[in-house]
Parts: structure tokens; sequence; C-alpha cells
């Protein structure tokens, strides 16, 4: 084996054991990054001409900064405050509440109310952590009142919460349009359909389970009492007058970015300011709350843009000593053709998700694999949201699944692990079957970029 392979693997199983040690990603990628830029240098097999101390240093801070003059990554801080503000607005406990009344009657009612708030929530606020935790706190413990299959109700709101991850507004659809040197507008809009159709895939399972086995999802006998007292037509006044507030902002958003009427980072500010206005309709507005959204705000903008300042040290090093040219090997090895080489790369972002949160492989995977894509001509949008949609199931798979802890946290008493790891199968599946049915039908992501006019 020639030295500058062994050292490519040292460089990567570096990176998982200082990973699972619990040091922060950024650290991790910037300092492995000038350690072995620097032992490369040492062995004369660094591939880049540089003084380590000082022109690898300026090499990677001159990358950082291109990233930080990408307009794709402007609307992060402000996204991010939006759906932190509408979080903590109250808008979701009051629509959960007048859907569950709404879909009493209908089989796994419980569980459709909850995933359509998941993609209200994931159209408004994208922070996926935030989602579960509402979801889980609010509807939770209402499913099992309803004496709904723990596994059902576990896997529903863990499935449920993670949508944000695909469906716009999404920060990870940002990061991954400044990683593929994409149009932001264009990557929201391809996602649109594919965010709807797994949504779309909940429910059906929802509803076929519950007619199936009816014992996994019975009837809320305490909603359909409460039901009673309430006329039909004013349940569904109440949904209306819920739902409304949270749609004009969706639409407010998003519209404006499809119709070409703002930039992504105007209509994200137009996001950030209606966020205030409906908390301060609903009485959550003040000083300490606006305080607590700023600090959560500037804490997880902090995490993701050292993440992108600490991925170039990282992607430097693994240059400079060869590793684009083995990995590159590797993908033409185990990839003949452009389905081949597909699957092959949704297979290792599959694997990786079991280990792996989702921002570490879209920083380090997929600048190694873009040349490839481009090079076989396959549509970049196209691969983009295949592996989008593959790297949601990285919230849902053990070991390092975050969704799975999220819950596990605000679970209540009597629910294991074991509950929540037997409850997201059946949607990681889901969401494997979304992958299949947008590798058969590109034209599910390719169609509405077309019809704006993108």
């Amino acid at each position: 084996m020639e030295l500058n392979t062994l050292l490519v693997i040292i460089f990567f199983s570096s990176f998982m054991i200082f990973l699972f040690s619990g040091f922060p990603v950024g650290f991790v990628l910037g300092g492995l990054g000038f350690l072995f830029a620097f032992l490369g240098d040492i062995l004369n097999i660094f591939g880049i001409e540089v003084d380590i101390s000082l022109k690898f240093f300026t090499l990677a801070v001159g990358r950082f900064f291109s990233s930080m003059t990408n307009t794709n990554l402007v609307p992060v801080p402000l996204f991010i405050f939006m759906g932190i503000m509408l979080d903590r607005s109250g808008i979701a406990s009051k629509l959960l509440q007048s859907l569950q009344l709404l879909f009493r009657r209908i089989p796994g009612g419980l569980a459709l109310a909850v995933t359509f708030i998941g993609v209200i929530l994931a159209a408004t606020t994208g922070i996926i952590g935030a989602s579960v935790v509402l979801l889980g706190t609010l509807a939770l413990p209402e499913m099992l009142k309803a004496n709904y299959k723990k596994e059902l109700a576990l896997g529903t709101v863990v499935s449920s919460g993670t949508l944000g991850i695909l469906i716009p507004p999404s920060i990870m659809l940002l990061v991954m349009a400044d990683q593929m040197l994409l149009s932001v507008p264009d990557l929201f809009m391809a996602a649109m359909i594919p965010g709807l159709l797994l949504a779309a895939l909940y429910m059906i399972y929802i509803i076929v389970i519950a007619i199936v086995k009816p014992g996994y999802a019975p009837v809320a006998s305490h909603l359909q009492a409460a039901g009673q007292t309430n006329s039909t037509a004013s349940i569904f006044f109440s949904v209306i007058i819920n739902l409304l507030p949270p749609s004009l902002l969706i639409f407010a958003v998003l519209g404006s970015i499809f119709f070409g009427i703002t930039t992504p980072s105007e209509a994200a500010g137009v996001g950030a300011l209606g966020a205030l206005i409906l908390a301060a309709f609903h009485g959550k507005l003040n000083l300490h709350s606006l305080k607590e959204t700023c600090h959560a705000t500037s804490k997880m903008t902090g995490f993701v843009f050292f993440l992108i300042f600490g991925a170039p040290c990282f992607a430097l090093a693994l240059r400079g000593l060869g590793g684009d040219e083995v990995i590159e090997s590797l993908l033409r090895n185990f990839a003949g053709g452009q389905m081949s080489f597909i699957l092959f790369s949704l297979s290792v972002v599959f694997v990786l998700g079991f280990f792996l949160d989702w921002i570490e492989i879209t920083i380090i995977l997929i600048p190694l694999i873009l040349p490839m894509v481009i090079e076989m001509q396959i549509d970049v949008y196209w691969f983009a949201i295949l592996v989008a949609v593959c790297l949601q199931t990285s919230f849902l798979t053990p070991p390092m699944g975050p969704a799975l802890f999220y819950v596990q946290g605000i679970a209540p008493k009597g629910v294991r692990i074991e509950h929540i790891y037997r409850g997201v199968i059946p949607y990681v599946i889901l969401q494997l079957l979304a992958i299949v049915i947008l590798l058969k039908y590109p034209e599910l992501v390719t169609w509405l970029p077309t019809v704006m006019g993108r």
C-alpha cells in the first residue's frame, strides 16, 4: 500500500475516532486538517506546495471567506431566527388542538394531525430539534392517552418532526446549495414536491395501518366527547383561523422566492419579521424571549459557520494527501454507469447516516463526489434532492440518529428506546421508497423549477 493511501486511511480513521469522542466537529475538521497537512509536508508527500505554518492557513481562510461571501449562506441565521421564534409563539399547539378535533372520526386521526403539523413546522421553522420536541410534548401524551400503539405514536412524531430537513426553507438545502454551487430558489423548488410526497407517504401508511390494525390507532374517545360539544363548522373555522397566519408566512417567504419577487436573503428577512409579528400577536414576544431566541440563533449559526471554516482545512489536507484521487478511484471501480454511480453514492450516504450528522456528510462527502456527478452529466438538482432525502434517514437511524434522542428526552414514563427504534423502522422504509420513486420519476424534482422558468 502506498504511503499516501495509508495516510488517507489514517486521516479518515482519526476523524471518526475524534468525532465519537465528543469533540466539536468544526475543531476536529480544522485540527486534523492542519495536523495531517503538516505530517504530509514532513514526509515530503504533500501534493500542495505550501508553507504549512502560513500558506496552508491562508488557503483555508481564503476558502472560508469565499463561503462567507456566498449569498447562499446569508439567509441561514435569519431562517434559524424565524424558526426558533415561531417555535416559541404557540401557533403549533393551537393548530394541533383544532386538527385533532377535526380528524377525530378518521382512522389514525391523531397521527394524521401530527403529520400535518409536521409539514407546517417544516415550512415555517425547519429546526429539527425544536420540531421533534414540540410535537412530542404536544401530541405524544394525547396519542398514548388514546391508546395508540407506542411504536406508531413515536415513529409518527419523530418522522414528522424531521420533514423540515427537506421541505423549504431548509437549512440543509441552504448548505447543500453552497457546497454544490446551486441556486437556492431552484433547489427550494426542486425539494417541494419530494417533501410533500414524503409527507403523503407517511399519511397513507398511517391510514392503512389504522384500517388494517385498528388497535394501533383507535379513535380518541375523549376527543369524540369534546367534538360533540362543538359543531363541525366551528371546528373547521377554528382550523382555518389557526392555519391562516403560518400559511401567510409560508406564502410570503417561499412564494416571494419562487416568483422572483425577492432573493432568499430578503425573503429570510421577511420571515424573521413575520415570526416576530406572530409572536407579538400571540402575546409571546418580550425581552426575555427575544434574548433567548437571539442567543439560540447565534449559537446554532456559529456551529454551522465554524464547520464551514473547518471543512476547507480538512478538504485541502485530503487533497494534498491524494485522498480525492483515492475516493474518485473507489467511485469509478464500484460505479459503472449513471444509475450505478447514483445508487452507490446514496448507499454510502445512507450508511454514513448511521454514524454522522447531515452537516458533516454534506460538507465532507458532497464536494468529493460532485466532480463525478458533473462528469457523468447527471442533473445536479435531481442528485442533490436524492441525497437530501437519503440524509433525512440520518435523523432516524441508530446509533447516532439525533431525533431519536430528542423524543426520548421528552417521552412519558414507560417509553423505552426500543419502542422508538421499532417505531421509526417503517418510516425509514418509506423514506427509501421515496428515493425509489424519485429515481423512477426525476420529473417530480425537475418539474416545478421548469414550470417556474428558473
